[in-house]
């Protein structure tokens, strides 16, 4: 199954896996704390994670991370 996620969500998605925290990745996306949270959230349903780490792990093994 090919996983559909937007330049932003992937960005977002390899600042989490380097440790950054959700208002770090707000800063460098230059969102706010709200959109970065919806941003998140949505990733999340789309890899079927339940959180941060499920879906680092999940883009790891899917290979969408360096």
């Amino acid at each position: 199954m090919t996983l559909h996620i937007t330049p932003r969500e992937r960005h977002a998605l390899e600042l989490l896996a380097r440790g950054h925290s959700t208002a770090e990745v707000a800063a460098v996306l230059g969102i706010s704390a709200h959109e970065i949270e919806a941003l998140l959230k949505g990733l999340f349903a789309t890899m079927g994670a339940a959180g941060q780490r499920e879906a680092v792990a999940a883009a790891h093994r899917r290979g969408l991370l360096a």
